[in-house]
């Protein structure tokens, strides 16, 4: 057991800061790895977060989204009943953090979503030694190796160039996938404008305050087939809703780790699956935990017990935590949110 940290049904707690992180229900205390909603959840009394998640919650929930909130930069310390609390890079989406809990020669860290893979639009993951690590599992399973995200984008436009009689649809998450997905074009020599749905124009006018420059994008508004030969952006769940059939005959492409897996690509009804991913897979999870150092290790929301057999296998004590309240990826909300702009 870790010194520092226990399990509640609010989720994660530390009884010496008297805090939760990232807590499935409003609660006194709170710190908040990032900004995606099965993580951030509006109405706690106090939330402690990078700045930059700190304004997504802003935009996502409105500025009353808590009591009181406070700032803490990477790699600064604060003090909080005893316990040095730091947060530090996790490469997931932009602002996304590890917490560190420090205290009497222990340390415990609990990392939210992560990956180890390059990303245009957010701070590189930071390996933080530890004695007790808090992972993700995700993508926890050995079919879930993913390439690299220039190969995905290089089969869009491929597939651009090839139909280039038809509007591509993306279908990525509003928060990280997105932006992601358009940086890696603009990276590839991608120049014309990107078109937005709705839903995601806020979260990218956001990233381009922040110095992530995604090139000249607009919103779709009222156009439909006169956008064919376009790349046109929206949440996963608009491919198979009736805002897509304007576009007439669209090649639907999908980003996401879970393009993997067939079946999930077709209940998507993705043509084109994009393996791309803002979390750890198989790999890249098995790699951090042996290069935390941490000899305990506790899994959450994913492939548990894959995960857990690995550690043991490889000399680590490890335990499921089996929490409730935590999505497979990093888009739960993103249907309600397309819902909401489709209305407006």
């Amino acid at each position: 057991m870790s010194a520092l940290l226990t399990l509640t049904p609010q989720g994660l707690y530390c009884p010496e800061a008297k805090a939760h992180i990232d807590p499935v229900r409003p609660v006194e205390k709170a710190i908040i790895t990032h900004g995606h909603a099965d993580h951030a959840r509006a109405g706690h009394g106090a939330v402690l977060a990078t700045g930059q998640t700190l304004d997504i919650m802003a935009i996502r929930y409105g500025s009353d989204f808590c009591g009181q909130a406070q700032t803490i930069g990477y790699g600064e310390q604060l003090n909080v009943g005893g316990v040095n609390v730091s947060l530090h890079p996790a490469g997931h989406v932009l602002g996304s953090a590890q917490v560190l809990l420090a205290a009497q020669g222990e340390r415990t860290v609990v990392s939210g979503d992560y990956k180890r893979q390059a990303d245009l639009t957010c701070a590189p993951f930071e390996l933080v030694p530890c004695d007790t690590f808090v992972t993700e599992a995700t993508f926890g399973l050995p079919v879930f190796r993913h390439p690299p995200a220039q190969q995905e984008v290089a089969k869009l436009l491929t597939s651009l160039e090839l139909f280039s009689a038809q509007t591509h649809l993306v279908g990525a998450y509003a928060l990280g996938k997105a932006q992601r997905v358009i940086a890696e074009l603009r990276a590839a020599g991608y120049s014309r404008t990107i078109y937005l749905h709705g839903a995601l124009e806020k979260l990218c006018a956001y990233y381009q305050t922040q110095g992530v420059d995604l090139g000249p994008l607009e919103l779709v508004g009222r156009r439909g087939k006169e956008l064919q030969g376009e790349i046109v952006m929206c949440p996963p769940g608009q491919l198979s809703d009736r805002w897509s059939r304007r576009f007439g005959d669209p090649v639907a492409a999908m980003a996401s780790g879970w393009m993997r897996v067939r079946a999930r690509a077709r209940q998507r009804g993705a043509e084109l699956p994009l393996i791309l991913s803002d979390h750890a897979d198989w790999d890249d999870l098995c790699r951090t935990i042996l290069e935390t150092g941490a000899e305990r290790i506790w899994v959450t929301h994913g492939a548990e017990e894959a995960l857990v057999h690995w550690c043991e296998l490889n000399g680590r004590k490890a335990r499921p935590l089996n929490m409730i309240g935590y999505d497979d990826g990093e888009g739960a909300d993103d249907t309600q949110l397309a819902a909401v702009v489709s209305a407006s």
